[in-house]
């Protein structure tokens, strides 16, 4: 055999592999009711005032409490975490209900710091926000929409099929999020490999909402059952969508799963975990479909918010012919 021909045989031999990547809020499952909504039945429960706590009430506060604590404390606080100096998602959600509700029931006329709150001191009453707290990284405050069951039960079958368009089918989640998002999907009855980002500090050790024990050998990490493969957040990886890294975060874990996993385990080579198809799908076109083309994948918009230059699915379970899978 000469050596075009053994160089044509190498290229239709090599394993193609698919790296296919969600979005999570507002893409695989969304708050229901909507978050005003709860945040104000939960303070009823806890005997605020009905007149003074509405939906609205609430919606009007959040939106001011969130964008002054995201300029304040970018990426939940991640770069004063890593020097000690900051608690993390947690604190960072807790600072923001509590602000949220201190503005709400602020007495008409007093007087307000330069961040929006009364000077005087308000005590919430005792639970409250821990009650929020466990409410929104679990699956009372969300749901699923209703092609993700559907998707993810057809996704399983494909994945174990050896007829299937591609040799190995890694599964994730990329999102501008913290790591209460793997916790909420499992609640939400996906199954969700412990893969993350582990960039500058290890995911296990980062402050945050998720408690794991496994090991982050890969060797550990990923199974056929799992419907998604990692979790990448924000938080855990250290930039967020558009940037470009968050996606290239996302691709070195695929490579790390699909050199352990694949019809002969350790069986692909370093150049072989090069030859990828990248998919990512938000509903976000700026964050998702435009970042991701950027960074050089392919890219879906679903459930959008208006129309724009871009492919769209009706539903996700379009994905499977469209990419062949």
């Amino acid at each position: 055999m000469n050596t075009l021909m053994a160089s044509a045989r190498s290229l239709s031999e090599r394993p193609r592999n698919l790296l296919l990547t969600f979005d999570a809020f507002g893409t695989l499952f969304y708050p229901r009711p909507p978050v005003p909504q709860q945040y104000a039945a939960v303070a009823h429960q806890f005997g605020l005032s009905r007149a003074a706590v509405t939906p609205q009430a609430i919606e009007r506060a959040f939106g001011d409490v969130y964008r002054t604590h995201s300029k304040r404390w970018p990426n939940y606080g991640r770069a004063d975490v890593l020097r000690g100096k900051y608690g993390g998602p947690q604190q960072w959600w807790e600072e923001v209900m509590r602000e949220c509700f201190v503005r709400v029931l602020a007495p008409q006329g007093s007087h307000l710091t330069p961040e929006g709150l009364p000077q005087t001191p308000f005590e919430l009453p005792q639970g409250m926000v821990d009650t929020l707290l466990h409410r929104f990284a679990s699956d009372e405050g969300y749901a699923l929409f209703d092609d993700v069951i559907p998707f993810f039960e057809r996704m399983r079958e494909l994945r174990r099929s050896s007829t299937r368009h591609f040799d190995r089918v890694v599964v994730g989640v990329v999102t501008n999020s913290d790591d209460r998002v793997p916790a909420v999907l499992k609640a939400l009855g996906l199954r969700v490999g412990d893969l993350r980002a582990d960039q500058d500090m290890s995911s296990m050790e980062l402050p945050g909402f998720e408690q794991r024990t496994s090991s982050n050998d890969a060797s550990s990490l990923g199974h056929l059952d799992n419907d998604l493969d990692f979790v990448i957040t924000s938080y855990e990886a250290g930039e967020g969508k558009p940037n470009r890294l968050i996606f290239d975060i996302a691709k070195r874990q695929a490579r790390l799963l699909a050199s352990t996993y694949g019809p002969v385990q350790g069986s692909l080579t370093p150049d072989e975990t090069d030859d990828w198809v990248c998919v990512h799908v938000g509903d976000e076109y700026e964050k998702d479909y435009r970042a991701a083309v950027d960074a050089g994948w392919k890219s879906y918009l679903v459930r959008a918010d208006g129309e724009y230059p871009a492919k769209t699915l009706g539903s996700l379970l379009e994905l499977i012919l469209e990419l062949k899978i």
